[in-house]
């Protein structure tokens, strides 16, 4: 099972390269949904990391995802220009899932 990154990003690909994670930077949500598509359909991939810019751009294709497929897993990560606070986004997550705010 693998990792797969979509990113807005070069020097976060590159990174994730480094650390053997193969993946696509894209800039365009036809894009980011065209990607994410895909690497859904993939059976090797067992988590899709997705910058915060990217899941912001089509944040309820990215949830639905979420809620209605068991795998692979799609997990926000920031980038060097990230501002995301991830227990707010942990916390949203529950709330839109089963109705608990936390």
């Amino acid at each position: 099972m693998k990792f797969y990154l979509i990113s807005d990003n070069t020097d976060t690909l590159m990174g994730m390269r480094l650390a053997g994670i193969e993946g696509v930077v894209v800039h365009e949500k036809d894009e980011v949904i065209s990607e994410l598509e895909q690497a859904m359909k993939n059976k090797d991939v067992a988590i899709i990391l997705m910058t915060e810019k990217l899941i912001n751009l089509c944040k309820e294709r990215v949830y639905e995802l979420k809620l209605n497929c068991p795998k692979p897993l799609i997990v926000e990560i920031s980038d060097r220009h990230g501002t995301s606070d991830v227990t707010n986004t942990i916390n949203s997550y529950v709330n839109e899932a089963i109705g608990i705010k936390i």
